[in-house]
């Protein structure tokens, strides 16, 4: 496929996640192509994407080299799936996490796609083997999973499925990386893929010290937001243990390999995220952030304006 060809993009779902795909992918130049099955979905889509590229343009934080007007220019909604994908050379799925949903759609897809359409889920969870289990030709689809919300957050997993060609890695990545994007390459699938593996380990053992009555859920969070979250915003946990000794990584493990041990031989099986523990919890949490969806919105608005601030940080 030619540069040429390499012009239309077509997102299928318009919630939250493919909304933020339109957007990143828009910003980049491309044309997008947003599809969804509920008549008069996908046109309400670009209205609410309307209204954040332009307050995005107005705190100078709009991404990419084009105006809110010059990329809502390159956006349109369709309700057929088969003109949705006309012309596409890349295809991101955002439907319901659910795996017979992302089948069916995938087999759908490939009836109106060329072989050389790259065919990309936004799973977080399904592995690519399952995912794409119903598709002819497996070596062009992969799990592109985003982070929420992916317009402030960069990193993207690239996940292969057992089939996946070499060049639809290449191709995917270079996409990824021209939209302002922070591909990572994982080498084959694994359940939860790196970064929800990662979140999984710091959840249980967050749930844990709380459960086993070690620290309360208020100061649990204080540990990531004030402690190991300061640093883990710019280095990584393998760059973080190469700083912290003097000779580096392999002096750190010399170090504390004995303790990380240790403290490892101590966690036992995973908590319970069940019974009598759940129903305090949560209470717990709802004191210091009320439940209901005004203070709910309030606070996640709160949260993408503080990671539009470190995004704009990082990048300077």
């Amino acid at each position: 496929m030619s540069a040429a060809d390499m012009k239309i993009i077509t997102v299928i779902g318009s919630g939250l996640i493919g909304r933020s795909w339109a957007m990143l992918f828009v910003s980049g130049g491309y044309n997008v192509k947003i599809y969804d099955n509920q008549p008069g979905q996908s046109a309400r889509a670009i209205a609410e994407i309307k209204k954040q590229l332009v307050e995005l343009e107005e705190a100078h934080m709009l991404r990419g080299e084009l105006s809110a007007a010059q990329q809502l220019a390159l956006l349109s909604s369709y309700d057929d799936l088969s003109q949705a994908l006309d012309g596409a050379f890349f295809v991101q799925e955002c439907v319901f996490e659910q795996l017979e949903v992302k089948q069916s759609i995938f087999h759908d897809m490939e009836r109106f796609v060329g072989k050389d359409v790259i065919l990309s889920s936004s799973t977080s969870c399904l592995v690519p083997s399952k995912v794409f289990s119903k598709v002819q030709n497996r070596s062009r689809c992969l799990v592109s999973h985003p982070v929420n919300p992916p317009y402030y957050v960069k990193l993207v997993e690239l996940v292969p499925h057992p089939e996946t060609a070499a060049a639809v890695m290449d191709t995917t990545h270079a996409l990824m990386t021209k939209v302002g994007q922070a591909p990572v390459l994982l080498k084959k699938e694994i359940d939860g893929f790196a970064l929800n593996r990662v979140q999984a380990a710091i959840i249980a053992e967050s749930w844990r010290l709380v459960q086993d009555g070690v620290i309360s859920v208020k100061d649990i969070d204080l540990v990531m937001s004030e402690g190991l979250g300061m640093r883990y915003a710019f280095i990584g946990p393998m760059e973080t243990m190469h700083l912290n000794a003097p000779k580096g990584l392999e002096d750190y493990m010399s170090r504390y390999s004995e303790n990380i041990t240790r403290v490892l031989s101590s966690f036992g099986p995973g908590p319970c995220f069940s019974g009598l523990f759940l129903l305090s919890r949560p209470q717990e949490m709802c004191e210091l952030i009320p439940c209901d969806q005004q203070h709910l919105s309030a606070r996640q608005e709160r949260r993408d304006q503080f990671l539009m601030r470190l995004a704009k940080l990082k990048k300077d």
